[in-house]
Protein backbone atom coordinates (compact mmCIF):
# COMPACT_ATOMS: atom_id res chain seq x y z
CA UNK A 1 0.00 0.00 0.00
CA UNK A 2 1.39 3.84 -1.14
CA UNK A 3 2.47 5.95 1.91
CA UNK A 4 -0.38 8.22 0.43
CA UNK A 5 -2.88 5.29 0.59
CA UNK A 6 -1.93 4.41 4.14
CA UNK A 7 -2.51 8.02 5.49
CA UNK A 8 -5.66 7.99 4.20
CA UNK A 9 -6.75 5.12 6.04
CA UNK A 10 -5.20 6.01 9.15
CA UNK A 11 -7.40 9.58 9.08
CA UNK A 12 -10.45 7.24 8.11
CA UNK A 13 -9.54 5.11 10.73
CA UNK A 14 -9.41 7.96 13.52
CA UNK A 15 -12.76 9.24 12.60
CA UNK A 16 -14.67 6.28 12.49
CA UNK A 17 -12.83 5.22 15.59
CA UNK A 18 -14.88 8.26 17.25
CA UNK A 19 -12.52 9.92 20.60
CA UNK A 20 -9.29 7.83 21.70
CA UNK A 21 -8.82 6.61 25.38
CA UNK A 22 -5.67 8.12 26.05
CA UNK A 23 -4.32 8.43 29.97
CA UNK A 24 -3.13 12.08 30.98
CA UNK A 25 0.71 12.68 31.46
CA UNK A 26 1.69 12.56 34.28
CA UNK A 27 3.90 16.09 36.32
CA UNK A 28 6.06 13.27 37.90
CA UNK A 29 9.45 12.04 36.75
CA UNK A 30 8.30 8.50 35.49
CA UNK A 31 7.20 8.86 32.27
CA UNK A 32 3.57 9.00 31.64
CA UNK A 33 1.65 5.65 29.86
CA UNK A 34 -0.36 6.44 26.71
CA UNK A 35 -2.84 4.00 25.67
CA UNK A 36 -4.11 4.25 22.68
CA UNK A 37 -7.90 2.86 20.60
CA UNK A 38 -7.27 -0.88 18.91
CA UNK A 39 -8.28 0.40 15.80
CA UNK A 40 -5.41 3.06 16.15
CA UNK A 41 -3.06 -0.09 16.97
CA UNK A 42 -4.17 -1.78 13.99
CA UNK A 43 -3.61 0.54 11.89
CA UNK A 44 0.12 1.24 13.18
CA UNK A 45 0.43 -2.50 12.47
CA UNK A 46 -0.33 -2.35 9.11
CA UNK A 47 2.01 0.94 8.73
CA UNK A 48 4.89 -1.14 10.36
CA UNK A 49 4.53 -4.08 8.16
CA UNK A 50 5.32 -1.68 5.15
CA UNK A 51 7.99 -0.02 6.73
CA UNK A 52 10.45 0.54 9.52
CA UNK A 53 9.72 3.02 11.88
CA UNK A 54 11.36 5.80 12.21
CA UNK A 55 12.53 8.45 15.01
CA UNK A 56 12.91 12.04 14.08
CA UNK A 57 14.51 14.22 17.04
CA UNK A 58 13.09 18.15 16.17
CA UNK A 59 15.33 19.78 19.44
CA UNK A 60 18.34 22.14 20.41
CA UNK A 61 22.13 21.65 21.13
CA UNK A 62 22.04 19.25 24.13
CA UNK A 63 20.35 16.47 21.33
CA UNK A 64 21.94 17.75 17.93
CA UNK A 65 24.51 16.04 16.08
CA UNK A 66 28.14 16.91 17.14
CA UNK A 67 31.30 17.21 14.42
CA UNK A 68 35.28 16.65 15.24
CA UNK A 69 35.69 20.36 15.90
CA UNK A 70 33.76 20.17 19.22
CA UNK A 71 34.68 17.06 20.61
CA UNK A 72 34.07 15.51 23.00
CA UNK A 73 30.52 17.16 22.72
CA UNK A 74 27.96 15.21 22.14
CA UNK A 75 24.53 15.15 21.37
CA UNK A 76 22.26 12.82 23.04
CA UNK A 77 20.54 12.33 19.83
CA UNK A 78 23.72 10.65 18.94
CA UNK A 79 24.30 8.20 21.68
CA UNK A 80 19.60 7.44 21.19
CA UNK A 81 20.11 4.85 18.18
CA UNK A 82 22.65 2.18 20.40
CA UNK A 83 19.64 2.10 22.64
CA UNK A 84 16.93 1.80 20.07
CA UNK A 85 16.59 -1.39 18.34
CA UNK A 86 18.49 -2.19 15.02
CA UNK A 87 15.17 -1.85 12.72
CA UNK A 88 14.51 1.06 13.76
CA UNK A 89 16.11 4.15 11.99
CA UNK A 90 16.82 7.48 13.88
CA UNK A 91 16.89 10.69 12.26
CA UNK A 92 18.55 13.94 14.33
CA UNK A 93 17.28 17.20 13.11
CA UNK A 94 18.02 18.95 16.59
CA UNK A 95 20.06 21.54 16.10
CA UNK A 96 22.36 24.20 18.03
CA UNK A 97 20.69 27.39 19.57
CA UNK A 98 16.90 26.66 17.90
CA UNK A 99 13.88 27.03 20.08
CA UNK A 100 10.66 25.50 19.70
CA UNK A 101 9.55 28.94 17.88
CA UNK A 102 12.41 28.96 15.66
CA UNK A 103 12.60 25.16 14.62
CA UNK A 104 9.08 26.45 13.26
CA UNK A 105 10.32 29.49 11.56
CA UNK A 106 13.10 28.14 10.11
CA UNK A 107 11.32 25.26 8.43
CA UNK A 108 12.49 22.61 10.09
CA UNK A 109 9.45 21.36 11.39
CA UNK A 110 8.05 21.34 7.98
CA UNK A 111 11.43 19.33 6.79
CA UNK A 112 10.23 16.68 8.99
CA UNK A 113 6.57 17.02 8.09
CA UNK A 114 7.37 16.85 4.91
CA UNK A 115 8.82 13.33 4.93
CA UNK A 116 7.26 11.63 8.88
CA UNK A 117 4.85 8.70 8.09
CA UNK A 118 2.67 6.72 9.85
CA UNK A 119 3.74 5.23 13.22
CA UNK A 120 6.66 6.92 13.12
CA UNK A 121 7.83 8.92 15.95
CA UNK A 122 8.76 12.43 16.73
CA UNK A 123 10.51 13.33 19.91
CA UNK A 124 10.26 17.06 20.64
CA UNK A 125 12.24 18.74 23.21
CA UNK A 126 12.87 22.36 23.85
CA UNK A 127 13.10 25.19 26.49
CA UNK A 128 16.64 25.76 26.70
CA UNK A 129 16.60 28.67 24.31
CA UNK A 130 13.24 29.42 24.67
CA UNK A 131 14.30 31.30 27.61
CA UNK A 132 16.51 34.06 25.61
CA UNK A 133 15.20 37.57 25.56
CA UNK A 134 16.03 37.56 21.33
CA UNK A 135 12.30 37.82 20.20
CA UNK A 136 13.42 35.34 16.95
CA UNK A 137 13.90 32.47 19.50
CA UNK A 138 12.32 33.31 22.90
CA UNK A 139 9.04 32.11 23.91
CA UNK A 140 6.63 32.66 27.24
CA UNK A 141 6.10 29.18 28.86
CA UNK A 142 2.28 29.46 28.88
CA UNK A 143 1.63 31.25 25.55
CA UNK A 144 3.94 31.22 22.56
CA UNK A 145 6.15 28.01 24.33
CA UNK A 146 2.99 26.35 24.12
CA UNK A 147 1.59 27.05 21.33
CA UNK A 148 4.64 26.02 19.49
CA UNK A 149 4.98 22.64 21.02
CA UNK A 150 1.15 22.32 19.78
CA UNK A 151 2.12 23.05 15.95
CA UNK A 152 4.70 19.96 16.52
CA UNK A 153 2.11 18.08 18.00
CA UNK A 154 -0.37 18.72 15.22
CA UNK A 155 1.91 18.26 12.69
CA UNK A 156 2.91 15.01 13.74
CA UNK A 157 -0.62 13.35 14.78
CA UNK A 158 -2.26 14.83 11.14
CA UNK A 159 -0.20 12.27 9.70
CA UNK A 160 -0.09 9.41 11.79
CA UNK A 161 2.66 9.60 13.37
CA UNK A 162 3.66 9.52 17.53
CA UNK A 163 4.52 13.08 18.91
CA UNK A 164 6.30 12.72 22.45
CA UNK A 165 7.37 15.18 24.41
CA UNK A 166 10.47 15.39 26.49
CA UNK A 167 11.11 18.61 28.88
CA UNK A 168 14.64 20.12 28.92
CA UNK A 169 17.48 18.45 30.24
CA UNK A 170 18.72 19.83 33.67
CA UNK A 171 21.82 21.90 33.99
CA UNK A 172 24.34 21.34 36.26
CA UNK A 173 24.34 23.93 38.76
CA UNK A 174 24.12 23.36 42.40
CA UNK A 175 23.45 25.98 45.57
CA UNK A 176 25.97 26.62 48.24
CA UNK A 177 24.28 23.64 50.43
CA UNK A 178 25.63 21.25 47.60
CA UNK A 179 21.57 21.02 46.23
CA UNK A 180 20.83 21.24 42.74
CA UNK A 181 18.87 23.73 41.19
CA UNK A 182 16.44 23.68 38.88
CA UNK A 183 17.75 26.98 35.64
CA UNK A 184 14.00 26.43 33.05
CA UNK A 185 11.69 28.13 35.17
CA UNK A 186 7.63 27.20 33.98
CA UNK A 187 8.99 25.65 30.93
CA UNK A 188 8.84 21.98 32.08
CA UNK A 189 5.55 22.44 34.09
CA UNK A 190 3.89 24.45 30.99
CA UNK A 191 5.20 21.02 28.81
CA UNK A 192 3.58 18.79 31.59
CA UNK A 193 0.33 20.57 31.63
CA UNK A 194 0.36 20.49 27.50
CA UNK A 195 1.15 17.01 27.27
CA UNK A 196 -2.28 16.30 30.09
CA UNK A 197 -4.32 18.71 28.06
CA UNK A 198 -3.42 16.98 24.66
CA UNK A 199 -3.20 13.22 26.21
CA UNK A 200 0.48 12.82 24.30
CA UNK A 201 3.53 11.03 25.68
CA UNK A 202 5.88 12.67 28.74
CA UNK A 203 8.99 11.66 29.31
CA UNK A 204 9.76 14.23 32.14
CA UNK A 205 13.89 14.60 31.76
CA UNK A 206 14.23 17.73 34.00
CA UNK A 207 12.74 15.53 36.83
CA UNK A 208 14.92 12.62 35.82
CA UNK A 209 18.62 14.55 34.79
CA UNK A 210 18.21 17.12 38.40
CA UNK A 211 17.15 13.84 40.39
CA UNK A 212 20.67 12.52 38.91
CA UNK A 213 22.94 15.48 39.28
CA UNK A 214 21.72 15.56 42.67
CA UNK A 215 22.85 12.01 43.17
CA UNK A 216 26.12 12.20 41.42
CA UNK A 217 26.25 15.69 43.78
CA UNK A 218 28.64 18.90 42.36
CA UNK A 219 32.20 17.06 41.91
CA UNK A 220 30.12 13.70 40.00
CA UNK A 221 27.64 15.01 37.83
CA UNK A 222 30.82 17.17 36.65
CA UNK A 223 32.06 13.80 34.58
CA UNK A 224 28.77 14.23 32.32
CA UNK A 225 29.43 17.66 30.96
CA UNK A 226 31.92 19.61 28.97
CA UNK A 227 34.73 20.25 31.15
CA UNK A 228 38.27 19.54 29.29
CA UNK A 229 41.54 19.82 30.43
CA UNK A 230 41.86 22.94 28.19
CA UNK A 231 39.77 24.69 30.82
CA UNK A 232 36.31 25.00 29.14
CA UNK A 233 33.85 24.02 31.67
CA UNK A 234 30.40 23.67 29.80
CA UNK A 235 27.25 23.02 32.42
CA UNK A 236 24.73 22.59 29.86
CA UNK A 237 25.81 20.44 27.25
CA UNK A 238 26.96 16.72 27.39
CA UNK A 239 30.42 14.73 26.82
CA UNK A 240 29.85 11.00 25.67
CA UNK A 241 29.25 9.44 29.41
CA UNK A 242 26.67 12.37 29.96
CA UNK A 243 24.77 12.30 26.50
CA UNK A 244 24.49 8.72 27.10
CA UNK A 245 22.98 8.69 30.44
CA UNK A 246 20.29 10.70 28.96
CA UNK A 247 19.66 9.07 25.81
CA UNK A 248 19.18 5.73 28.04
CA UNK A 249 16.48 7.99 29.52
CA UNK A 250 14.74 8.66 26.40
CA UNK A 251 15.07 4.76 25.48
CA UNK A 252 13.42 3.64 28.62
CA UNK A 253 10.69 6.48 28.33
CA UNK A 254 9.75 5.19 25.16
CA UNK A 255 9.59 2.07 26.90
CA UNK A 256 7.24 3.23 29.23
CA UNK A 257 5.23 4.91 27.18
CA UNK A 258 4.25 2.24 25.21
CA UNK A 259 5.69 3.69 22.10
CA UNK A 260 7.80 1.50 21.86
CA UNK A 261 7.49 -2.14 22.43
CA UNK A 262 10.74 -4.05 23.72
CA UNK A 263 11.86 -5.84 21.06
CA UNK A 264 12.25 -2.22 19.66
CA UNK A 265 14.62 -0.78 22.55
CA UNK A 266 17.89 -2.48 23.82
CA UNK A 267 20.29 -2.30 26.39
CA UNK A 268 18.56 -0.14 29.02
CA UNK A 269 20.67 -2.09 31.59
CA UNK A 270 24.28 -1.18 30.35
CA UNK A 271 25.99 2.31 29.97
CA UNK A 272 27.10 2.62 26.33
CA UNK A 273 31.12 2.93 25.97
CA UNK A 274 32.65 6.29 25.24
CA UNK A 275 34.71 4.71 22.49
CA UNK A 276 31.11 4.01 20.55
CA UNK A 277 30.36 7.30 19.27
CA UNK A 278 31.71 8.86 16.96
CA UNK A 279 32.09 12.63 15.59
CA UNK A 280 32.20 13.02 11.55
CA UNK A 281 34.79 15.62 10.36
CA UNK A 282 32.44 17.60 8.27
CA UNK A 283 29.80 20.08 8.85
CA UNK A 284 27.04 19.56 5.91
CA UNK A 285 26.63 22.68 4.07
CA UNK A 286 22.73 22.99 4.07
CA UNK A 287 22.51 23.66 8.04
Amino acid sequence: MPASMTRRFLLAALAAAGPLALTTASAGPAAAPVRENPVVRAVARTAREQHPRRIYIAGDSTASQKYADVRPETGWGMVLPWYIGPRIEVINHAMNGRSSKSFITERRLAAILDVIRPDDVLLIQFGHNDQKSDPAIGTEPWTSYRSSLLRHLDGARERGAVPVLLTPAERRRFDADGKAVATHGQYPDAMRALAAAEGVALIDITAQTIARWQELGPDRSRLNFLHTEAGLEDNTHFNAAGAGAVGRMVARGLLATEVLAEREVRRLDETVPAKWVTWPEAVPAAT
